[in-house]
């Protein structure tokens, strides 16, 4: 099978960035097989979204919802044109819902955690704090019961701590060396069950050759031109995610989404509270005196444009303050008696939003009590 997106010559390693080799990708792809449909499926480490990309086509892209997540703005500007939704941001910035996805392509960065890095992102491990690691504890809960891990890390990785979770998370394991050698890396399949604390002889077995292989005492076999077994099915979703989005937004992005909203204009009505209201035309015209009353009340709102050009977007309210009087009185005996007396006051207040072109007060809220 060719690969539908050859990589580009720009792709090599270089901050942390290890993409996948094309002959990996086609023999991994080689064990997977579409369930029912539809199906998710997650890179939350995409690069430029190859790989991910090509999973959904060989799983049927018509009934694949391909969702990437990319650290790096250019490779996340190339990922959105291949899958179906990117987040351009950091994984541990990300709202997304738990047990969504049927497929997990996991190849996170590689290397060792800053030191006091671990404690301000919640990283939980007693072993050596890696990378890897804390890209697998943060990914794992969006892998539905019964959905598919492809995780390729550098076999070196795979200590006590690591392969203890994978063995207590996944069944069906399957460990191979990728085709490029170049970042010592290995490919790990498993479909992921409830946790168990009791394991089977085959699971040991299993337990016992990962460690092999990440203590460098046997070299992983390579992955099959031809997948010999019978492939990982992957299950269908039943529905889409409900969230899937970044948490803050970088400047760029913010103002990216102010231009496509056109600010809060479409929304102004729903925003100034005039939304689903019916108008209902006065009596006789209103005079000066009832215009502030009503503006004041807040039951007049909305643009208002002055014939000399001002454009002011006004919005009343009244409120109630309290009007401290203190009275002192001279009793019988000499003493003084000291009185406080609260009174209510409404207040009104107009804030005008001032949008006139060219004003030196644009943009500023303007008070009038």
């Amino acid at each position: 099978m060719a690969l539908m997106f050859p990589r580009l010559a720009r792709n090599f390693a270089r901050n942390g960035y290890f993409p996948t080799d094309e002959p990996t990708i086609e023999r991994v792809l080689s064990a997977l097989a579409p369930g029912v449909s539809p199906m998710n499926i997650l890179d939350p480490c995409a690069g430029e979204g190859v790989a991910i990309a090509e999973a959904a086509h060989a799983l049927g892209r018509e009934q694949v919802q391909a969702f990437a997540v990319e650290y790096d703005a250019e490779r996340a500007r190339h990922a959105r044109q291949l899958v179906d939704r990117c987040i351009h941001g950091d994984l541990m910035d990300t709202l997304i819902s738990r047990q969504a996805f049927g497929l997990l392509w996991l190849n996170p960065p590689y290397g060792d955690l800053s030191k006091g890095m671990d404690c301000n992102i919640g990283y939980q491990g007693q072993g050596r704090p890696r990378l890897e690691k804390l890209f697998y504890q943060r990914s794992l809960p969006f892998l539905q019961y019964g959905g598919v891990l492809i995780f390729i890390v550098p076999h070196y990785v795979l200590d006590d701590e690591l392969v203890g979770w994978l063995t207590r998370h996944f069944t069906d394991l399957r460990i191979y060396r990728a085709v490029e050698t170049q970042f010592k890396q290995v490919v790990i399949f498993g479909r992921r069950v409830r946790q168990r604390d009791q394991m089977s002889d085959v699971t040991k077995t299993m337990r016992g050759l990962l460690l092999q292989i990440g203590q460098a005492d046997v070299d992983a076999e390579e992955l099959p031109p031809d997948w010999p077994f019978l492939p990982y099915m992957v299950p269908a979703s039943p529905s889409e995610p409900e969230q899937f989005f970044r948490v803050t937004m970088e400047p760029e992005q913010f103002a990216d989404e102010i231009g496509r909203l056109q600010g809060l204009w479409p929304m102004l009505d729903t925003h100034l509270g005039a939304a689903q209201q019916s108008q209902r035309p006065p009596a006789r015209a209103l005079s000066h005196w009832h215009l502030a009353l009503a503006l004041a009340a807040g039951a007049i709102s909305g643009v208002v444009r002055s014939k000399n050009g001002r454009v002011l977007v006004v919005k009343g309210d009244t409120h109630k303050e309290k009007t401290s009087q203190t009275q002192y009185t001279e009793r019988e005996d000499g003493s003084v008696a000291e009185t406080r007396i609260l009174t209510d006051k409404f207040v009104p207040v107009i804030r005008a939003w001032d949008m006139t072109p060219a004003s030196p007060t644009r943009g500023e809220v303007l008070t009038i009590r």
